[in-house]
């Protein structure tokens, strides 16, 4: 069903989603993905993978929000806390490419 809301002229119709960490809303394009892999979770950078996803800050501040508020299960609709080590290594290395351009360690 079509919203009746009314668009703002001249508005893009840009993809929005909001960080289970941080809860802020901001374009696809800015955030990380993650999927639920064998209890692990892991970064979905390309956005392709299949299943349920979430939306995350790619921050070290948005992860340890999300980890703290146990936002990985609640968004991945899990039974158990998963197991976040790889996205934490992750989002260091991203950190780190981010801060040093010319030494970045991301595949």
């Amino acid at each position: 069903m079509a919203s009746l809301a009314p668009r703002a002229q001249g508005s893009s119709m840009k993809s929005v989603r909001t960080c289970i960490g941080t809860r802020t809303r901001a374009p696809r394009s800015s955030l990380l993905r993650v999927v639920a892999r064998d209890g692990r979770v892991i970064a979905d950078a390309s956005a392709t993978e299949p299943g349920r996803g979430a939306w995350l800050m790619p921050t070290m501040q948005a992860y340890e929000t999300a980890v703290r508020r146990k936002a990985f299960r609640r968004a991945l609709r899990l039974d158990a806390e998963p197991d976040t080590g790889d996205l934490l290594l992750y989002l260091q290395r991203h950190e780190q490419s981010v801060n040093n351009p010319n030494e970045s360690s991301l595949p």
